[in-house]
């Protein structure tokens, strides 16, 4: 929000919050009805196909800005983007819907039941006409008016309050600057109107054209290649760049045309570094990480959770979404094109721990392809060549998330290890820490714990540690005690029980852990997961903590998203596990069941000494 809110800030529909859309349901109705039951008047049905190919062709510049600069290649401005900016640009969409209201009101109360023809070539060429002198001359008046203290404070603070821009930082503005901006825009399509050359296909044309400029300028990666330049030198004039751009977010003082920079050079507003810094961000080559997390999809809507999806659900931890089953026949469409069209993980988040350049990777598999033997040569294949691009590239650490460190996969990365025994970069499965995390989340004075859940490199430490320390370790499952107490041989037996009592008020849990299982649990009972994936929370009087987790530091940075179930600066402990060991440099391999953990504290402290915190465990 602005400095100083001036008069008209909110948009109309702000408090019905993500609900603001049923204020097109009259619209669609009405639309659906007309063409249906009545004149089959095609052009209502157009205008509410054109906001849902605004929509996308948005959302399609969002996901590809995302993962253009992920990569860094061609990236103009490396600042990070935190979780203030994600939140006050998840409006991005409000134009759409406002701009959508005014075009239908304007075809039902103006041009009614007259038809308007679907192409015109003069009509075409006198929108760009117009755009290019009335539109860009007083836009440029009007841009440099709202820098002035006075507007600067009052509305367009808001929109500068993103220096590091995304594709949708270019509509996000209070009500009142976006109504100035619809009446400066829509001057070309009214006069088209009135000379009656107005076409569907200029209008459309036209709004798309504004949607693809001001995603393009705000993009934060430098699309347009020297020889657009080169073939036709005037271009310079006619069309800004994406650092042009960026410069007047950078600079505040400069660049302050629309989309054709001849009116900064005519008056002496442009910035003299444009050429260099246009120069100096097509050089901008790929960046080079130090370590990479890889992970992959979870469910089905995981697709729009990454944050290559929506920024909106990707800021918050994983839930459904309403609207999400409507989009299920296109997530069904994605999902297909996503895990058996491609065949390589890919770059989808950047992060800087101080020194440290943090790449997340996304293996293109849901976790129901890891419960497929089908499955299991192709995603070590996947898995082997990500580890060996990495090699290449110099990457010290590769962290294996989620199942991508399955025991019956790999054997917890130890099979690529035996494989290339001459690896340089080092393979993390971050289990000593998620050991550790879940060791600590239990309060010094507990005596007993219940033991359920699939036995793991991750389980097996922690019972070895908490029968070491005195606690007693019940099991429900006698094949669960049995595994337990062969990988224990004897050491601590003692307290290790095999009980069919559900009193315990500590339950570790893993996967597995049934409903009914749940329901014997004692009210008040905590849940403690010691897996990867959370426990179904089906009792409402029993508390259930996180999956291992911890609080990132805040010399975190570019930390705009929440990984899958977790809250915003929390990170798996398996993903925190790698980047503590890239941090302090470790030599050896973190992978594979039958390595000793030497030292298992070790991970553990030098976590807490590079800032990140223990999530706390409610109070019993």
């Amino acid at each position: 929000m602005a400095s100083r809110p001036g008069l008209l800030t909110d948009w109309p529909w702000t408090p019905l919050g993500s609900f603001k859309y049923l204020v097109l349901a009259p619209l669609v109705i009405d639309s659906i009805y007309s063409y249906a039951a009545t004149t089959r008047d095609h052009e209502k049905i157009l205008v509410m196909a054109l906001m849902v190919w605004r929509i996308v062709h948005s959302q399609v510049w969002i996901s590809f800005s995302r993962y253009r600069t992920a990569k860094g290649t061609k990236r103009i401005v490396n600042k990070s983007i935190e979780f203030d900016q994600v939140d006050r640009e998840r409006t991005w969409d409000d134009q759409i819907i406002f701009n959508t209201l005014i075009a239908y009101l304007v075809k039902v109360y103006l041009i009614g039941t007259d038809t308007l023809p679907f192409w015109r070539l003069d009509g075409l060429v006198l929108v760009a006409l117009l755009h290019a002198g009335p539109a860009e001359f007083i836009y440029y008046w009007f841009h440099r008016a709202l820098h002035h203290h006075f507007l600067y404070s009052r509305y367009h603070s808001h929109h500068h309050s993103s220096i590091v821009t995304e594709p949708i930082t270019s509509v996000v503005h209070p009500f009142a600057e976006h109504i100035a901006y619809s009446l400066i825009l829509v001057m070309p399509l009214v006069t088209t109107f009135l000379c009656g050359t107005v076409s569907i296909v200029s209008f459309a044309l036209y709004i798309t054209y504004i949607d693809f400029m001001n995603n393009l300028g705000h993009c934060n990666f430098e699309l347009i290649p020297r020889f657009f330049f080169s073939i036709f030198p005037p271009l310079k004039f006619l069309c800004y760049t994406p650092s042009f751009h960026s410069l007047h977010h950078t600079q505040f003082r400069t660049n302050y045309s629309l989309f054709m920079p001849m009116y900064d050079y005519i008056y002496g507003t442009n910035d003299k570094c444009s050429d260099s810094l246009y120069e100096a961000s097509l050089e901008q080559e790929e960046e080079k990480p130090d370590a990479i997390y890889l992970t992959h999809l979870t469910s089905l809507d995981s697709i729009y959770h990454l944050r290559l999806g929506f920024a909106s659900l990707s800021s918050h931890p994983l839930s459904s979404r309403c609207y999400l089953l409507l989009m299920r026949p296109f997530t069904l469409m994605l999902s297909f094109i996503l895990t058996f069209l491609s065949f390589r993980s890919f770059a989808f988040e950047r992060n800087r721990f101080r020194d440290l350049t943090l790449h997340s990777h996304l293996l293109p598999k849901f976790s129901s392809h890891y419960k497929s033997q089908k499955q299991k040569e192709s995603i070590n294949k996947m898995i082997e060549t990500a580890i060996l691009e990495a090699e290449k590239k110099g990457v010290r650490v590769m962290s294996l998330g989620i199942l991508n460190q399955g025991e019956e996969l790999n054997g917890y990365g130890e099979l690529y290890v035996r494989k290339h025994p001459k690896l340089k970069i080092r393979i993390v499965d971050g289990s000593s820490l998620a050991a550790q995390v879940v060791i600590h989340s239990i309060h010094v004075g507990i005596k007993e714990v219940l033991f359920r859940g699939q036995i793991t490199k991750v389980a097996r430490a922690i019972v070895r540690s908490l029968c070491q320390n005195g606690i007693k370790v019940m099991v429900l499952h006698e094949e669960e005690h049995c595994m337990l107490a062969e990988f224990l041989g004897g050491h601590c037996m003692e307290n290790l029980i095999l009980t069919t009592n559900h009193s315990p008020m500590i339950w570790l849990v893993g996967d597995g852990l049934s409903n009914e299982e749940q329901k014997m649990a004692e009210q008040g009972t905590h849940f403690l997961p010691f897996s990867q994936f959370p426990p179904t929370e089906l009792r409402k009087d029993c508390f259930y903590h996180t999956t291992p987790a911890m609080i990132i530091p805040d010399s975190a940075q570019n930390i705009d998203s929440c990984e899958n179930w977790l809250g915003r600066r929390v990170m798996s402990a398996w993903r925190v596990g790698g980047i503590v060991h890239a941090l302090e440099g470790w030599e050896e391999h973190e992978c594979g069941l039958d390595v000793p953990m030497v030292n298992p504290h070790r991970a553990w402290e030098a976590a807490l000494r590079h800032g990140f915190q223990p999530l706390v465990l409610p109070f019993l």
